[in-house]
Order: C-alpha cells, then structure tokens, then sequence
C-alpha cells in the first residue's frame, strides 16, 4: 500500500533551502519517491492556512521504503540542513486501499 510523506514547510533560508531541495530530491529519487505536490500553496476552503506555508507530498511504495528514505544516509544531509532552512511539520501517512477495506 503506498505511504505519503506530507510536509507543511516555511522557508527560514532561501539559500539553505535551495540546498536542501537539492539533496532532498536526490534521496527521494533513490528511494524511488514521487512527488505529488512540490512547495503549493493551497487555497484553505475551510480554516486558516498562513500564506507564507507551502505543502509537499512526496508518495513512496510502502511505509517501510519512506521510513527507509527518512532514516537514509542518503537523505541525512538533507535532514541536517532541514532545520536551519525550514521549519515545518512532518507527517507519515499510509495511502489508502479500497480492495482491502471491501475484502476483495
């Protein structure tokens, strides 16, 4: 079942955060990640959304493969970087499989 990474992300530093795509997209790539949504702003049809907050969602094969790619010595320079480029809010999903909820 496939697994999503969704990211609520503000630019701290634009050069730092240029960087951090950068070796972001080259991990996700490895790992055989897609991105479905890439720095959006979405249109809130409901509640707040500050409008200086962009969304990623990056969809993986399984929970375990975006676990790995977290986890990854790939993706560790990334990560490193993350915090002095972003700040943001990281959330794991897993996607959602109608033959399995119908017994199919």
């Amino acid at each position: 079942m496939p697994a999503y990474s969704i990211t609520e992300v503000e630019t701290i530093d634009r050069e730092a955060a240029r960087e951090y795509v950068r070796l972001a997209r080259a991990a996700v790539g490895h790992f055989g990640g897609r991105y479905l949504v890439l720095a959006a702003s979405p249109t809130a049809a409901e509640g707040e959304w500050s409008g200086n907050r962009r969304l990623v969602v990056i969809e993986f094969a399984d929970m375990a493969t975006l676990r790995t790619w977290y986890d990854s010595v790939e993706y560790a320079p990334a990560r490193a970087l993350a915090s002095k480029a972003l700040r943001r809010r990281l959330l794991f999903v897993e996607g959602y499989d109608a033959q399995q909820q119908t017994g199919e």
